[in-house]
C-alpha cells in the first residue's frame, strides 16, 4: 500500500474584514454579545469573488508551498456548500483556472468537516496506487446562504479557502483518520435548494429561501460530545498519548465549543489552536486555513503531530492526525 505525504497546504481569504462593530450597524447585536458568546471578533467577507476564485488562489499557494507544477496534479476533490454553480462543479472550474489539464476532478458535500472528507478521499486514491498527487481544497462563499437579517447566523460566519497537495512517498504523514455522519440529525442545520417542480405536479410550488437555518443548541451539544469522541478514538487507533500532539486543530466555529472540549478532556485550550476570532466560521475552509497558519508561522516542527477534528451539517465529523514531515 502506498504511502501518503501532505507536501504544501495553502490558503486565501478575502481582503474585507467585517467587524462586530461593523455587524452591529445592520442587525441587532454587539461587539460584546458576539465575543462573549462566540469569541468571533471579526470575519473576511467576499466582494465579489465566487468560490472557485478563492479556492484558484489557495490552490496556487499549496502548489508554490509543494513545490509542484499544475500538470503534476492527477485528482482534485472539492468540498464546498456554496459551489459556484450546479454545472459545472466548482473543481472543474478550478481546474481551468490552473490549468491542471490532467486532473479529474469532483467536489463533495460535507459542511464543515468537508476538508477532512476530502483528504480522507484523496488518501484512500494514493494509497490505492489510482493516482500519485492530489490537490484537495476546502472553499466557502457562505456570504451569499447567510440571512443577513438573522442575528444567530449571521454573526458566525465568513468566507475562505484552503488548500492542501497530497502526494504518493516515502513517509506516511496521515498516522490515524476517521469520519462519520448521523443523518437523523440533519434537521439542525440546514440550507435548502431548488424544489422538485415538473409538469407532472399539479400544487403550486413553494420556492425555498436558500438560506442557512441552523439550532445553535442543538449544533452546540453535538459538537462538544463528538469533538471528545473523536479525540479519543483517533488517539486510541494511532497509540498516541495527548501529550504527544503538538496541537488539536479543531473546526473554527465557536470558542465556547472548544472551552467545553477541553474541559471534558482535561487539557488547557492553549492545546487548541484557534483563528476564529479573525475569521469566524468559513465552513469546509476553516481546518485547511487554520493547518496552513501553523506550518506558515513555523509552530510545528518535523516529527510533531497535529490532531485536527472538524463537525458540520449532515450532522458529519471527521478527524486526523498528522505527523509533520
Amino acid at each position: 500500500m502506498n504511502k501518503v505525504e501532505i507536501i504544501g497546504t495553502g490558503s486565501y481569504v478575502p481582503s474585507k474584514v467585517v467587524s462586530n462593530n461593523e455587524l452591529s450597524r445592520m442587525v441587532n447585536t454587539s461587539d460584546e454579545w458576539i465575543r462573549t458568546r462566540t469569541g468571533i471578533r471579526e470575519r473576511r467577507i467576499s466582494q465579489g469573488e465566487d468560490t472557485s476564485d478563492m479556492a484558484t488562489k489557495a490552490s496556487i499557494e499549496a502548489m508554490k508551498s509543494a513545490n509542484i507544477e499544475a500538470g503534476q496534479i492527477d485528482l482534485i476533490i472539492l468540498s464546498t456548500a456554496t459551489p459556484d454553480s450546479f454545472i459545472p462543479s466548482t473543481s472543474c472550474i478550478v481546474q481551468k483556472n490552473i490549468k491542471a489539464v490532467n486532473a479529474t476532478c469532483f467536489d463533495i458535500s460535507a459542511a464543515c468537516s468537508g476538508f477532512i472528507y476530502a483528504v480522507d478521499i484523496g488518501a484512500q486514491f494514493i494509497r490505492s496506487g489510482r493516482f500519485k498527487t492530489v490537490l484537495v481544497i476546502g472553499a466557502e462563499t457562505l456570504s451569499k446562504i447567510i440571512d443577513w437579517q438573522d442575528r444567530n447566523t449571521c454573526i458566525l460566519f465568513g468566507d475562505g479557502a484552503s488548500a492542501a497537495i497530497l502526494q504518493s512517498g516515502e513517509e506516511e504523514d496521515i498516522i490515524a483518520i476517521h469520519t462519520g455522519a448521523d443523518g437523523s440529525k440533519g434537521r439542525a442545520l440546514t440550507c435548502p435548494a431548488i424544489p422538485v417542480s415538473n409538469f407532472y405536479l399539479k400544487d403550486e410550488i413553494t420556492l425555498n429561501k436558500s438560506k442557512v437555518s441552523m439550532d445553535g443548541k442543538e449544533i452546540f451539544k453535538f459538537a462538544v460530545k463528538i469533538m471528545v469522541k473523536l479525540v479519543k478514538l483517533l488517539l486510541e487507533e494511532s497509540h498516541c498519548s495527548l501529550e504527544e500532539i503538538k496541537y488539536i486543530i479543531p473546526h473554527q466555529a465557536n470558542y465556547r465549543i472548544i472551552e467545553c472540549a477541553a474541559q471534558k478532556l482535561g487539557i488547557n485550550t492553549s492545546k487548541f489552536y484557534t483563528n476564529l476570532d479573525h475569521y469566524g466560521n468559513t465552513s469546509a475552509a476553516s481546518i485547511g486555513i487554520a493547518l496552513d497558519e501553523v506550518y506558515k508561522k513555523n509552530l510545528v516542527e518535523s516529527g510533531d503531530k497535529i490532531l485536527v477534528v472538524g463537525f458540520g451539517g449532515g450532522l458529519t465529523y471527521g478527524g486526523i492526525i498528522i505527523k509533520v514531515r
